[in-house]
């Protein structure tokens, strides 16, 4: 029972009894007097019965101000300080607001420098320990890094299937298929969602002392993609380094390195069908050029005419034979071009690079003219250095150019790197040739062409005259990104998240699975914090979402990295004063997909979690009521901070986000975005835990009837 409804029963206790007390004194007064005086007395009631009743009331009223009072002075105080106090327990930088008494106020000083020293404390204990455990803390960076950077695509999992770790290539791999973005992987996850469940267990059921330590199979995706997967299994801790278990059961889990081999594949399928097809088309002019060459040799006397007939056998067939093969080359050279990978690079890197590499390869004077210290590339820097040292060796070797600029500028989209000498012109027929002939340089060879090189990395090269300043030079137009999509394209997230939380070991404990949803405590569960924006606030009158944002929790985390967010075109209007709360524009909506697209990914990324929000009857309406569109039902169990709030702080005036993030110590940044949103809710809910735990709230059951018994619970839209 709450403050106030103790003040109602105090109120109508005080009422009752004042009625008793009335009524009592009216009986021991009326049981002391003679029949004349008793009629007096009742005749006088009688007459003043109605203003004995105001009477009456008039000072139930009055008790009523005066509890309320007393009630709001002395009770109220103590149950909000008792509150606040609890949540210090999840944030010890709060303290308790002063309020109620000089006597409370003065307890509520002394609780506050408790707690500063206590916090103090904290803090000491806390230096310690990152102090202490500083090389493993190295240990986890140098760890995270070597999984970030592995070309392979690495996941661990327990024996469950459940995914405990993942890096940023095996993201990449999968993130995008079939539509689903990071839906089909992700901490907590199941591994069953991206490969099928009997390619693992036939990988995992081979696993013994007797057999090699790991399996090999091939995969196909959604999207026709070949990836092959090393299934190696994880001993159970303890286990002495090369002892095999002898059953699965001595397996904690499996890690699983993922390689994408559809390119591989396609280019040695090609490779190997050229050289098929150059050696059948071999041996006919081959056997030909034999026949003739043993019979001119056989009969070196026979007559001229036999002579020439012979000799046109062997050049007819030699000149078939070259044709093939160099068909062959170019298609070889085509293989090549397509398995070469493009990265972005600073643009001023490539022109340190090959001003190094021409001045070592061709001893040239190469210097930097002119730079943009900001443009990006995205290409493959390897090979045009072997083209761009290829023109300079030519440069030297035919028109005994010794000195060499570099200039790196933007044209939009485009950039374009300039290889310029002074004094010596060359004609455009030259430039072509050099263009098309194989590069060769210091004795090594390749079948590629600068022009091949050029067009595989998306651009163009030129020969180009300037007069004026009698310089030529040749012009490399490169493809160029932003710095911004650089910097996040070469990382796979921000660099301000160098170091993304892609793994969690503590998964490896066995869960109470076999319990009953409602039964599994909260801490076990995966959640999805979600908030939606919409075009108004009255969902059964037409309102659209026209922004879905979520994130996961997963092991008491919050994983920020995998977090949804998704645009919306409501199909309607956008009311002006709908766009001042959340800042969506209708410009931004236009060509964004409609709700039909986006819920099922949307349910396929909140897929075996509970559903949390802020307000949730808001938020989950909108859902159902397009349920029967979309025959999309969002049927995860659903926790609502807004009621879990009034379960904590039944006392407080407000359970408004802003309100509980401030009392829970929770900062607030970017609110009414959606996503914005559900990361400060699911901060909020991550502070309420442990409150609820000491409450006796621990499973799922117990938060979802607790909250239902609340007030706000009856609030629906």
């Amino acid at each position: 029972m709450n403050s106030r409804m103790k003040l109602v029963a105090a109120v109508l206790v005080a009422c009752a009894c004042l009625v008793a007390v009335l009524a009592a004194s009216l009986t021991v007064l009326g049981s002391g007097l003679e029949g004349q005086e008793r009629a007096v007395i009742e005749a006088i009631l009688e007459r003043r019965l109605g203003v004995v009743v105001m009477v009456v009331m008039f000072a139930c009223v009055f008790l009523f101000l005066i509890l309320r009072a007393v009630h709001e002075f002395l009770v109220l105080p103590p149950a909000r300080a008792a509150e606040e106090a609890g949540a210090m327990l999840t944030q010890p930088a709060t303290r308790l607001s002063l309020q109620g008494s000089a006597e409370l106020q003065a307890l509520i000083g002394a609780v506050n420098r408790l707690a500063g020293q206590h916090q103090a404390r904290d803090e000491e204990i806390e230096a310690r320990i990152r102090a202490a455990n500083a090389a493993a803390e190295a240990d986890r960076n140098r760890f995270a890094v070597l999984m970030a950077e592995l070309a392979q695509g690495v996941i661990v999992c327990n024996m469950d299937g459940r995914v405990l770790l993942y890096n940023r290539r095996a993201r990449t791999l999968f993130a995008g298929e079939a539509g689903q973005g990071m839906a089909a992987l992700g901490l907590g996850r199941s591994i069953y969602g991206i490969f099928d469940r009997h390619l693992i267990a036939y990988a995992l059921e081979n696993f013994d002392a007797r057999r090699t330590a790991h399996r090999h199979f091939v995969a196909a995706t959604a999207s026709g993609r070949l990836l092959r997967v090393l299934v190696a299994p994880i001993p159970e801790a303890g286990a002495a380094t090369g002892d095999a278990p002898q059953a699965a059961g001595g397996f904690s889990g499996y890690m699983t390195m993922i390689e994408d081999m559809t390119q591989s594949f396609d280019s040695e399928s090609k490779r190997d069908q050229l050289l098929q097809d150059l050696t059948e088309s071999s041996r006919g002019p081959v056997g030909n050029l034999r026949a003739a060459a043993e019979t001119l040799y056989d009969y070196s006397d026979m007559g001229a005419e036999d002579q020439q007939r012979f000799l046109a056998v062997v050049r007819d067939e030699a000149a078939g034979l070259a044709t093939r093969v160099e068909a062959a080359a170019r298609t070889f050279a085509a293989v090549l071009k397509a398995r070469w990978p493009l990265e972005e690079m600073l643009g001023a890197d490539l022109l340190t690079a090959a001003r190094r590499r021409i001045a070592d390869r061709c001893g040239l004077q190469v210097s930097i003219e002119d730079v943009d210290a900001g443009v990006w590339l995205k290409v493959d820097g390897f090979s045009m250095l072997q083209a761009m040292t290829y023109f300079a060796a030519r440069l030297r070797d035919e028109y005994k150019i010794r000195d060499l600029k570099l200039r790196l500028g933007r044209d939009g989209a485009m950039a374009h790197v300039d290889l310029i000498w002074s004094g010596v012109f060359m004609s455009t027929e030259t430039v072509m040739q050099w263009e098309l002939d194989a590069l060769t340089l210091a004795g090594e060879s390749s079948p590629l062409t600068v022009r091949d090189i050029v067009e595989r990395n998306g651009g163009e090269v030129w020969f180009q005259r300037d007069h004026a300043a009698y310089r030529a030079f040749f012009r490399f137009l490169l493809p160029a990104i932003s710095a911004q999509d650089a910097v996040v394209t070469a990382a796979g997230v921000a660099l301000a998240d160098s170091r993304p939380e892609f793994y969690d070991f503590d998964l490896f404990k066995s869960e109470e699975t076999d319990l009953a949803l409602d039964d599994r405590v909260l801490a076990q569960l995966a959640f999805t914090v979600f908030d939606t924006e919409t075009t108004g606030l009255e969902p059964s009158a037409g309102d659209e979402i026209i922004q879905i944002g979520a994130v996961r929790i997963v092991n008491r985390r919050l994983l920020r990295h995998e977090a949804y967010e998704q645009l919306i075109d409501p199909q309607r209007s956008l009311p002006p004063a709908s766009v001042k709360i959340h800042g969506i524009t209708p410009e931004m909506l236009a060509g964004q997909p409609p709700i039909a697209q986006v819920l099922p990914v949307f349910r396929a990324f909140v897929a075996d979690t509970v559903l949390v929000a802020h307000n949730a009857a808001f938020d989950m309406r909108f859902l159902e009521l397009k349920e029967a569109a979309t025959g999309i039902r969002f049927d995860r169990p659903v926790l609502d901070t807004f009621l879990l709030s009034a379960v904590l702080f039944p006392n407080q005036e407000t359970h408004r986000l802003e309100a509980i993030a401030e009392r829970l110590g929770v900062s607030v940044m970017g609110r009414h975005t959606a996503v914005g949103d559900a990361i400060v809710t699911a901060e909020v809910f991550l502070k309420m835990l442990p409150l609820l735990a000491e409450k006796g709230i621990r499973t799922l059951g117990q938060a979802r009837e607790a909250s239902e018994k609340t007030y706000h619970a009856r609030i629906t839209y």
